[in-house]
């Protein structure tokens, strides 16, 4: 295995210890620390609950970060979201490529590959990556706000690298239907 430095800008503020990337705080924490939390919540309120909880987190965290990240870059339209997809991949999630993209038409479809869910918890035969559709919408509706457009979108997985005969991970946007600002 070849290993780099990371590829993104990691500032620590040597008084408080807290980490930056492009200016917004950051938390460094350890995968199975992560995914274990998340396992213990999941089973607790259950996959579905859970899964509706972090979609609206998501979304509203992923509009958040998108709108500052394009203006602290300048950036706009499609180059926020393949923005978003490399920050996500740099930062250990997995490898997430947009195959395709349509802002016109709200659509997307995003591949992920090497992911930290499946590395972690293995072929446990069902989707594990839900935790991402809410930051595939919120990503797009917000470059869709930011370009005056009225559309607003819904992500969904349709399958993970986690299910029997899968080897990566998709996830589909789309429009959500009559849904306009």
């Amino acid at each position: 295995m070849t290993k780099i430095a990371p590829e993104l800008p990691i500032d620590v503020d040597a008084e408080t210890g807290v980490w930056t990337t492009d200016a917004l705080p950051m938390l460094y924490v350890p995968r199975h620390f992560f995914i274990n939390n998340h396992v213990a919540v999941e089973e607790a309120l259950g996959a579905e609950k859970y899964a509706e909880i972090l979609y609206h987190a998501g979304y509203k965290s992923a509009w958040h970060w998108c709108e500052k990240e394009a203006e602290c870059h300048g950036l706009e339209g499609v180059d926020v979201f393949e923005h978003y997809m490399t920050r996500l991949s740099q930062r250990g999630w997995g490898k997430f490529i947009t195959e395709a993209i349509d802002l016109d038409a709200g659509t997307a479809r995003v591949r992920l590959e090497h992911s930290a869910f499946v590395y972690q918890l293995g072929k446990v035969g069902r989707k594990v990556e839900y935790m991402f559709t809410g930051w595939f919408a919120g990503a797009m509706d917000q470059i869709l706000a930011a370009r005056g457009s009225e559309l607003r979108t819904v992500a969904e997985q349709t399958q993970s690298a986690a299910e029997e005969g899968c080897e990566v991970g998709i996830f589909i946007v789309k429009p959500l239907s009559g849904a306009r600002v």
